[in-house]
């Protein structure tokens, strides 16, 4: 192998890598606080919880599900933490 190729085959790799990497930095998924039933939250629900699972109410405000990115508003939940468990009105 020569020098020029040598040189190809080095840029050819560090622009597969960064391709890569911004693929990577694009969510998959986004926390979805009110969506998850009882006991069926991913994370997060509240002080004196430890983690999934531990939602004691349906649609509980500070209880969150994962979801497909960009389909938690449209759902009915938010992507920050709030208050109460009404139930989510689908929107769209």
């Amino acid at each position: 192998m020569n020098t020029s190729s040598v040189t190809l085959a080095a840029v050819a790799i560090a622009v597969i890598a960064a391709a890569s990497a911004a693929h990577a930095d694009t969510p998959k998924h986004d926390k979805c606080f009110g969506v998850a039933l009882a006991g069926k939250n991913d994370c997060k629900a509240g002080a004196g919880t430890s983690c999934a699972g531990t939602s004691t109410m349906n649609y509980q405000g500070n209880a969150w599900k994962y979801v497909a990115a960009g389909t938690c508003l449209k759902m009915g939940g938010t992507l920050t933490e709030h208050v109460g468990h009404a139930k989510p009105m689908r929107q769209g």
